[in-house]
């Protein structure tokens, strides 16, 4: 039998492996929240700032005179070997879990408690000397330690994010550079539309995600806000007056979260509002992106039965029974990756809604999907930008001679000729084959010089002038 040490809560009394650093309510955690097998460790920026909150608060219990200078550093020095990545494997409780966080916030308190008993020469478990709710969770509660711990690691994952966003913004603004004399066939409805360039489209999806860039920093904004102070339900009961700014200050120095101070602790501690904000808005990224890989798989499908415009780079053989086959796996893995954020998105759109009073209960599975949609999210980014965009060439010959044969070219004659006469030469051209500009100078409706003028890919790609309607013009 391994050795053990018996600690009690409210419940009993309990065996706890000697040599493990979380004590007793961890132990139930790990009994009563068998659900994902995923436990919070999964997450080191997670704990990392579970650490930072609570060195944060017993700094500033210090400095309060509400714990001694031993205490303090000997809990600080716990915190910072947590930080540098020790005990990591400690942290056992599952993502998912009741209790509003408290068995995360309580496996913290003995973990770092047991360190800092460790750090003094103590034994684990001599909680007289150093305890775990009485020194270490010291001013605090779950429902204001857990909500911050969580705007932290977010906070710090959106920034992961954006990096992932701007190198994949670059790279597509790299590709408009590179395809802006290739002129091909813009279409709506999957129908031909009206010329434009390769560069246009990249160009296009650039902005698209440079603006989601900018939404992201905004929800980010609102992360930041932190209720440290409010304890229970932000009336800042068994708290120091001065306590929730000196600790918001304290973690904005140890953590580099520039975190602020919510205007009103009691709506801070219930309004789940941010999440719902921040999952949207990664929402709304995952549908821009899927929507840029549908177009990926589109213009690159092929080689000889479809589009075939660009060439995305091949990455694996596409088919277990066609030779020679390769498939937009890039692209597809993004798609799906999409589909698992906007699922994510209802999930935590239920549990903010979900809240009751003065506390919402859920946030243990709103953090496990924001934070898998982050991971997620950056890691597609980092994929569709390293594995695929920066690989793509184009098919400059076929982009150009779907033009050429493109009934959508009609439309830049109509300021010229009239949507009748245009009309009537796209009906031809499709009962017959024939080229727009092989009927429109048969008819002699325009010159050779003045439809090669037209026609060019710079004034159908770019923004025109205004074309005077020919007074010569046939009737």
């Amino acid at each position: 039998m391994a050795p053990t040490r018996i600690e009690h809560d409210l419940l009993g009394e309990r065996e706890v492996p000697a040599e493990r650093y979380y004590g007793i309510q961890t132990l139930r955690a790990l009994e009563n929240f068998a659900i994902t097998g995923i436990p919070i460790s999964h997450t080191p920026r997670l704990i990392n700032s579970l650490a930072c909150i609570k060195k944060a608060a017993a700094l500033a219990n210090r400095d309060l005179g509400l714990l001694s200078a031993q205490l303090a550093e000997a809990i600080a020095h716990a915190c910072d070997d947590i930080i540098a990545g020790q005990l990591h494997g400690e942290f056992v409780v599952d993502v998912i879990q009741g209790g509003a966080g408290t068995s995360t916030n309580m496996n913290a308190n003995e973990v770092i408690a047991n360190r800092a008993l460790e750090i003094l020469g103590y034994d684990k478990g001599r909680y007289d000397i150093i305890h775990p709710l009485n020194h270490v969770n010291l001013s605090q509660s779950t429902n204001d330690v857990y909500p911050t711990a969580l705007r932290l690691t977010l906070s710090q994952k959106m920034d992961g994010l954006m990096g992932e966003m701007e190198n994949l913004r670059k790279m597509l603004d790299l590709k408009a550079a590179e395809f802006a004399d290739v002129i091909k066939m813009g279409r709506t409805q999957l129908q031909d539309a009206v010329p434009m360039t390769l560069g246009q489209e990249f160009e296009a999806w650039a902005i698209m995600v440079g603006e989601d860039i900018q939404r992201v920093q905004e929800a980010q904004m609102l992360i930041r806000e932190i209720n440290m102070g409010a304890t229970a339900i932000g009336t800042g009961l068994n708290a120091h007056p001065d306590y929730a700014p000196l600790v918001t200050t304290r973690l904005r120095e140890l953590s580099g979260v520039p975190v602020i101070m919510s205007q009103n602790l009691v709506e801070a501690t219930q309004d789940a509002g941010a999440y719902v904000q921040l999952s949207g808005v990664l929402k709304r990224v995952a549908v821009k992106l899927s929507k840029i890989c549908n177009d990926l798989r589109l213009l690159s499908s092929g080689p000889r039965a479809g589009l075939h415009e660009i060439n995305l780079p091949p990455m694996a053989p596409g088919s277990s029974i066609m030779p020679g086959k390769v498939n937009p796996i890039i692209p597809e893995v993004v798609n799906q990756v999409a589909f698992e954020v906007i699922g994510n998105d209802l999930t935590v759109t239920l549990a903010a809604e979900a809240g009751q009073l003065e506390l919402n209960v859920m946030e243990p599975v709103i953090a496990y999907n924001l934070f898998t949609s982050l991971d997620m999210l950056g890691r597609a980014c980092r994929t569709l930008t390293e594995r695929c965009i920066q690989g793509i060439t184009a098919n400059r010959e076929v982009c150009r001679r779907m033009v050429e044969n493109s009934i959508g070219l009609v439309t830049a004659l109509n300021p010229l000729l009239g949507y009748e006469k245009s009309t009537e030469i796209a009906r031809e051209a499709i009962a017959t084959g024939r080229s727009v500009y092989e009927i429109v100078l048969d008819k002699k409706y325009l010159t050779k010089a003045e439809l090669d003028d037209v026609l060019s890919p710079e004034n159908m790609t770019r923004r025109p002038r205004y074309i005077h309607k020919r007074a010569d013009m046939p009737k």
